[in-house]
């Protein structure tokens, strides 16, 4: 069982560390069930294990938080649905690349719900879509966009972090960062597509989503399968 939770308002990212460390020691313990933790963030920057000094471009702009995850730079803030996933994944196959495949996939199947094909790049972190609405790239290539992202960090073989998936955030705050270390493409959200999506609306499918995919017998993943994901493990 897995128990989903709802956080209103904004939760300040400190109080968010100390909620994943809480639970991820309860499910370790057995005293607790695997949770998803749906909450908002006020503005602000983390900075995850491979995070490059270089890429803060604006240090003062927001607070900057060590988040302790894989990954690089991200931005967080209201109108951007965070999903913390502390899962179990020892019972889930014990195999990293495939649980981190599968949550790239929960975030796809949950876009396919709103008529958006978001797709894995080989060497990029996150979930991606065409521009074909804008200009060619300077090598004549059509752009592309990042509209989730992902970074997650194990301890015992509990997650925790997760993903964030861009509702209707203010995208001018990403420009404080490079996000996730990829200066040559930008950064989307579903209502910058053209779609009038609710942060209910997104709630709705995920957990739909999260039933289809990740419920779902994890499947055999090829040997580059999420390979550039930096996850933490800690046993």
């Amino acid at each position: 069982m897995v128990e989903w939770i709802t956080a209103p308002g904004l939760t300040p990212y400190p109080d968010a560390l100390r909620f994943m460390e809480d639970r991820v020691a309860a499910i370790t313990a057995g005293t607790a069930e695997e949770c998803i933790w749906l909450v908002e963030h006020p503005p602000l920057y983390t900075a995850g294990t491979s995070a490059k000094p270089a890429d803060l471009v604006d240090p003062d702009r927001f607070d900057v938080f060590e988040a302790r995850r894989g990954g690089e730079y991200t931005y967080h803030g209201p109108g951007q649905r965070v999903a913390y996933v502390m899962l179990d994944v020892a019972k889930r196959g014990r195999d990293v690349r495939c649980f981190v495949h599968d949550l790239e996939s929960w975030i796809i199947d949950t876009l396919g719900r709103f008529n958006i094909t978001g797709e894995r790049r080989k060497g990029r972190v996150g979930v991606w879509v065409t521009r074909p609405d804008k200009p060619l790239t300077a090598a004549g290539a059509v752009r592309e966009d990042k509209i989730a992202a992902l970074g997650i960090r194990l301890r015992k073989w509990v997650s925790f972090h997760g993903l964030s998936i861009n509702v209707e955030p203010d995208l001018d705050h990403f420009e404080g960062i490079v996000p996730c270390g990829i200066r040559e493409h930008g950064v989307t959200s579903l209502v910058d597509l053209g779609l009038p999506v609710s942060m209910d609306d997104l709630d709705v499918a995920l957990r739909a989503s999260f039933e289809h995919v990740m419920s779902a017998p994890i499947a055999t993943c090829a040997s580059d399968v999420a390979a550039t994901v930096d996850a933490k493990i800690r046993t």
